[in-house]
């Protein structure tokens, strides 16, 4: 961050008085610019034992099968922001069954909010961020093919838990893949 989007001044990297950590701030009104995680918000649908996956059509990742799941919009709830980027995604209507997975993923700084939810019927498409949306049963997921850590880390908790015969929540972190 250069400019100040309250006056268009520029702005320093300080510690302002009474914080701890390195903001930006701006020199001319004094604003201190807050930078926070990035929520991401999505649903696992279920129909029958199957669970709906969507090819990217989009960078990063394209080609590769994932949730549909996406960035938060301001002025809506984790679960309205799930079934939008469900219906965005897959043009899938569902009903939110519950929270599944929370993961922190601290070094990009995002959040991840994966719900359990219910096809309401089969009538699902592609948006246009998917290439293709599918239906798989767990031996039939294209493991090698999951764009996402989380959605992979998601989709085993979740065979995992059916198998058990019960579904809990689960919270994680996920770190940075060494090189």
């Amino acid at each position: 961050m250069n400019f100040c989007s309250e006056c268009g001044s520029g702005v320093i990297h300080t510690i302002p008085d009474g914080d701890n950590r390195l903001r930006h701030v701006c020199l001319q009104c004094n604003t201190v610019h807050y930078q926070n995680p990035k929520m991401v918000v999505g649903c696992l649908p279920e129909w029958e034992d199957k669970v709906l996956l969507c090819r990217r059509a989009i960078e990063p990742q394209y080609g590769l099968w994932t949730l549909p799941a996406g960035f938060m919009e301001n002025n809506e709830t984790t679960q309205q922001g799930a079934l939008r980027e469900t219906m965005e995604e897959a043009g899938a209507r569902v009903e939110i069954e519950q929270l599944f997975t929370l993961y922190n993923l601290p070094y990009i700084s995002q959040v991840y909010l994966m719900f359990r939810a219910r096809l309401l019927d089969l009538d699902f498409a592609p948006g246009p961020e998917s290439l293709e949306v599918a239906l798989f049963r767990e031996d039939e997921i294209p493991w090698d093919q999951i764009a996402f850590r989380t959605i992979e880390q998601t989709l085993r908790l979740y065979f995992a838990d059916r198998r058990n015969g019960g579904f809990g929540f689960h919270i994680g972190d996920i770190e940075r893949r060494n090189r």
